[in-house]
């Protein structure tokens, strides 16, 4: 089964930038979505952003309301990869960023990364 590797998160401070990185090991057929969710220490693991990959709504995106206007996800098919470009950062957005997807196998399946550490801090 696919894995999925995130990369780009570190430390920045409020105001900056960051672009994650979720690599598929191979290509997923048969994608429906794939997303980012990010937990903050003592809080629930919630969705930040979501791309539909395919079907009538292929290409529409979906996205927190705490985000909307500074995050934007995208996906690069060629590459196995999605991204998260996060602009104007703000502590609140301190938290593990999780990428997953969803595929279809005769049945719905949903895999995660591992998850990167994103620190916003002055």
């Amino acid at each position: 089964q696919e894995q999925l590797v995130e990369s780009g998160g570190g430390l920045v401070q409020p105001g900056g930038s960051l672009r994650l990185s979720c690599a598929s090991s191979g290509t997923i057929f048969n994608l429906r979505t794939v997303g980012w969710y990010r937990q903050a220490p003592g809080k629930q693991r919630e969705l930040v952003a979501e791309l539909v990959a395919a079907g009538p709504s292929g290409g529409s995106t979906d996205y927190a309301d705490s985000v909307k206007g500074r995050f934007a996800i995208s996906l690069d098919n060629a590459k196995n990869t999605w991204y998260l470009q996060m602009n104007n950062l703000k502590s609140e957005d301190t938290a593990v960023y999780y990428c997953n997807a969803v595929f279809e196998r005769l049945a719905y399946i949903e895999i995660w990364g591992q998850g990167t550490l994103v620190t916003v801090s002055s």
